[in-house]
């Protein structure tokens, strides 16, 4: 893994809070179709260099840089939403309550 890599994040046109990491020199190119088909039209967000003491917000920096060497890019999805569950319990409680 090297110590440095400078790194281009795009996010989503899509997707809300879905970002592609690249290593800037070779951009979205490694990228598969099918992803940037579902990903949208990549805007940029942030160029930075990336090194493993690095700490990025919600995703391991070396799984960053590991995944960018070996496969072109990484994906950082959208966080799961916490309030899911619970907007599917009002609901049912809700369709429960209309129907008596």
């Amino acid at each position: 893994m090297s110590d440095k890599l400078l790194c281009e994040i795009f996010k989503s046109s899509r997707k809300e809070e879905m970002y592609l990491y690249v290593d800037k020199r070779q951009g979205v190119k490694p990228v598969p179709e099918a992803l940037m088909a579902t990903f949208g039209k990549p805007i940029a967000v942030l160029t930075m260099i990336l090194t493993a003491d690095k700490k990025l917000a919600r995703v391991n920096t070396e799984d960053v840089i590991s995944a960018i060497e070996t496969q072109g890019f990484y994906l950082q999805m959208p966080p799961a939403k916490e309030d899911y569950l619970l907007d599917v319990h009002r609901a049912q409680q809700s369709a429960r309550g209309s129907a008596q």
